[in-house]
């Protein structure tokens, strides 16, 4: 608890300090959650004073990292994110939590700043960036927490790659995701499942859900491969869908240089896949089976997964991706948004298309990323009530430079249906181009 004396302090700085006030009052008017990190642990305001330079992803992992008091592995080998935590069990959970929320509080108090005060804007690209950064800082302090849980008395004999899949391996995270990771290891025995194991379960309790879904046979499959084996696998038995989302596939934490073999090996093949017979039904039978999870009643309002949404930007952007990029390299990048503008510059979409799709889906994510920071939980789904979505709206407007802040139903917003139209046609282009290519 704040006393006498420290009340003062902070009246004194708020008064004072413009900066500061912008941060601490956008952030307790746009997140319950953290603000209520903030009265939990009172110093945390002075976090926010002065001129305020979001970390990198290094000073992140450093910060994560001396929070369970970890020091590298031994062994000598350079390029390996392989630490060994000095504390372990609930103590270090808690350590971890306590300095994730730390920085992830820096991040949205920086990304909220001009909602109430002259501030600069964190441009929307910079803010999944950081996100992302900071995900791979926890990760490799559970895993170093791991480490020290499975093999107390180490050297561990297993080389453990991390890869980052989805949108924390685009390095687009939201502020409330499940990360999606897969696992390669050398060997891939008992005790590296039982480290990848541990990694999930302590990264879960602290940070957020760790998902290794993504795997070769999904949740059926071995938790951890041999690079070998993965390499086997997507040649023999992999889906179309499993190419699309290698990618986004980025080593993460770990082996780093085991990560580089992994995508090394796996990237020609997410090259080729369009090659495959139908290969252009079989997105669009994805897409439409996406939409089809979505319940009716939450089609109108759902951001993510419905009709007009982001979804139906980052499956036009992907099958443009993977049918154009066999020959045309520049395509080869794993951020949406950047791929977008890659297809523009090639020529593959209209400079108008791609300018309203890229409108459409920063404004989308934008409202994503002020829905789930209410709470820190995880929501793509618009407020029934017209009140609360004003108050989305609100948030999300000086951050966009919009000056209307009206938010409607995501079917309703002509943004979303914009963003439906231009997708279906770049969807039947695909099919034109993917047809005379055979």
């Amino acid at each position: 608890m704040l006393g006498e004396d420290g009340w003062a302090e902070l009246d004194a700085a708020l008064r004072s300090d413009k900066s500061l006030r912008g941060r601490l009052l956008a952030l307790f008017g746009s997140s319950a959650a953290l603000g209520d990190h903030v009265v939990a642990h009172p110093d945390r305001w002075r976090m926010l004073t002065g001129p305020l330079e979001l970390p990198d992803r290094h000073t992140f992992t450093v910060r994560m990292l001396d929070s369970v008091e970890s020091v590298p592995e031994t062994g000598g080998r350079t390029n390996r994110l392989i630490h060994r935590a000095g504390i372990t069990g609930p103590e270090a959970v808690a350590a971890l939590r306590t300095t994730y929320r730390d920085q992830l509080m820096l991040i949205a108090a920086a990304d909220l700043a001009a909602t109430v005060e002259n501030e600069p804007v964190v441009p929307y690209l910079e803010v999944g960036e950081r996100l992302a950064d900071l995900a791979d800082a926890a990760l490799t302090a559970a895993l170093a927490v791991a480490f020290a849980a499975v093999v107390p008395n180490g050297p561990c004999p297993n080389d453990i790659a991390v890869i980052a899949m989805g949108k924390c391996g685009a390095r687009e995270l939201n502020y409330v995701s499940d990360v999606d990771v897969i696992f390669v290891a050398e060997p891939a025995d008992a005790q590296a499942s039982r480290i990848a194991g541990e990694m999930m379960r302590i990264g879960t309790s602290a940070f957020f859900e760790v998902d290794a879904a993504l795997r070769p046979e999904g949740k059926r499959g071995e938790l951890v491969r041999t690079l070998e084996s993965h390499v086997a696998y997507y040649n023999r038995w992999a889906k179309t869908w499993e190419f699309q989302a290698l990618l986004k596939a980025r080593p993460m934490t770990g082996d780093l240089d085991l990560g580089r073999r992994y995508i090394e090996a796996l990237s020609p093949l997410v090259w080729t896949a369009s090659e495959r017979e139908a290969f252009v039904p079989e997105v669009q039978a994805m897409r439409r089976r996406v939409e089809e999870l979505v319940p009716e009643d939450l089609r109108e309002r759902e951001l993510k997964l419905g009709k007009g949404s982001l979804r139906d930007v980052e499956f036009a952007v992907q099958l443009l991706q993977m049918v154009h990029g066999r020959t045309d390299e520049s395509l080869r990048v794993p951020n949406t948004v950047e791929a977008l503008s890659a297809l523009a510059d090639g020529g593959y979409v209209g400079r108008d298309d791609a300018a309203n799709l890229r409108a459409s889906y920063e404004f989308l994510r934008l409202l994503e990323h002020r829905l789930q920071l209410q709470r820190l939980k995880r929501t793509h789904t618009l407020p029934l009530r017209t009140t609360a979505r004003a108050c989305v709206g609100s948030r999300a407007r000086r951050t966009c430079g919009r000056t209307d802040g009206t938010i409607r139903s995501a079917s309703s917003n002509p943004r979303s249906n914009a963003t439906r139209r231009a997708s279906a046609d770049f969807m039947r282009g695909c099919s034109i181009v993917h047809c005379s290519n055979r």
